[in-house]
């Protein structure tokens, strides 16, 4: 029960922060900074496939979690930072090698770094969720 509720209000925690954080504070900066020929308009965007992608990284993170035995605020933010650190590293440096997708190297640092930011609020609201151990 504890990875389905982590799942679920991590997957809403991730689409409702990646709404705010990308789709709103940072569309102007990843507007400017990134190369927009591949990006569907707002209108065309697969809202299945959204919901889907934030599930399944939530899941992913609600495991690690898990295996790590976190138990405390302190433990969703810390490893939620290190995955939000490694993944959206390994994302991005892919995407710069093989990629235009990053106009500069400040976009991607920036990429980098909101991911992480985003990933150790999500740890955080997984952990919030699981309540106390009895």
């Amino acid at each position: 029960m504890k990875i389905l509720r982590g799942t679920v209000f991590g997957g809403i925690a991730y689409f409702l922060l990646g709404w705010l954080v990308w789709g709103i504070l940072l569309m102007d900066f990843f507007s400017a900074n990134m190369n927009q020929s591949t990006s569907r308009p707002p209108e065309e965007m697969v809202w299945w496939a959204i919901i889907l992608s934030n599930l399944v990284m939530a899941l992913l993170l609600t495991l690690i979690l898990h295996w790590a035995r976190a138990k405390s605020i302190i433990d969703g933010l810390k490893f939620g930072a290190l995955f939000g650190l490694l993944y959206g590293s390994a994302l991005a440096f892919s995407f710069w090698s093989m990629s235009t997708m990053y106009l500069n190297a400040g976009a991607m640092v920036t990429d980098i770094l909101v991911s992480t930011a985003v990933m150790a609020v999500i740890g955080l609201v997984i952990v919030l969720t699981w309540g106390r151990e009895k």
